[in-house]
């Protein structure tokens, strides 16, 4: 019996699910439609296999679910874009940290969710 192979889906509240859309595609570029986004990636072990995740903000009043989370993001680049997102004027939470398996630093959205982002070293 297959377990889990992936995470199929990142969905959270916000007060303006069309505003946290817009300000994910602006400063962090998601590729995103009237229903969030989706990445696409290959299942494993078959690489010919296509799979997605999906990201989509939800109304703050939605019964879908109700916790709050953190997202983390892989990044490329992650010192680059934190220049360019202190330019767009993004709150930076703390300092880029390094780690043995790559770099993190938080950030908080539009909306003041904090957000990680990680540089990894595959």
């Amino acid at each position: 019996m297959k377990k889990v192979t992936g995470i199929g889906g990142v969905f959270f509240k916000c007060k303006d699910p069309k505003a946290a859309t817009e300000w994910y595609q602006k400063h962090l570029g998601l590729d995103t439609n009237p229903y969030g986004a989706t990445f696409e990636w290959y299942k494993s072990p078959d690489s010919t296999k296509k799979a997605q995740t999906q990201w989509t903000p939800f109304a703050q009043e939605s019964k879908y679910f109700d916790k709050d989370y953190m997202i983390n993001y892989r990044v490329e680049n992650l010192d680059a874009l934190v220049e360019e997102l202190k330019k767009e004027g993004v709150t930076i939470v703390d300092k880029i940290e390094t780690f043995d398996y790559g770099k993190f630093v938080h950030i908080l959205d539009g909306e003041g969710n904090k957000v990680q982002l990680w540089e990894p070293i595959d």
